[in-house]
């Protein structure tokens, strides 16, 4: 799995000139699935994100997490993460998994993410969205489960 993890002061989700979701300050998670991610990817990657230290403390330090900050969760699913641009000039998506795959992990990480219990709003798999947000900082974080970076 991969994920371009965003700290937000708000973000929100349109399908079709109408609002999904919206979310006040925590991340925004822009979440790609392989084709070879299985659970321990997704319990990697829902560890990662809810604990990852990248909001500030009384010190200005990023040392507290979504959790320690009782912040919102924006998931949407962006299967383009998996695009592969080092040949040629159009990326290829051959690792990104196929939609009922994706889809299926994409619902289980929203899932375990709400079992946390965090507030959790989502898009929606499969369609074009438009995905507003206020980047915090800006702060934006990179993680795979399979850590090729």
């Amino acid at each position: 799995m991969r994920a371009v993890v965003q700290r937000v002061s708000s973000a929100s989700v349109d399908v079709d000139h109408e609002r999904i979701g919206s979310i006040e300050k925590g991340l925004l998670v822009l979440l790609g699935v392989e084709e070879t991610d299985n659970s321990k990817d997704l319990q990697y990657m829902v560890d990662k994100v809810l604990n990852l230290r990248i909001f500030e403390d009384e010190n200005e330090k990023m040392n507290l997490s979504l959790k320690d900050v009782s912040g919102e969760l924006m998931v949407v699913s962006q299967f383009t993460l998996l695009g592969d641009c080092r040949k040629g000039r159009r990326p290829s998506f051959i690792e990104a998994a196929k939609p009922e795959k994706a889809n299926e992990l994409y619902e289980e990480f929203v899932a375990k993410c709400r079992d946390e219990g965090i507030k959790v709003e989502t898009g929606k798999f499969q369609t074009h969205m438009h995905v507003n947000l206020c980047n915090d900082g800006p702060v934006t974080i990179l993680v795979d489960s399979h850590k090729k970076f």
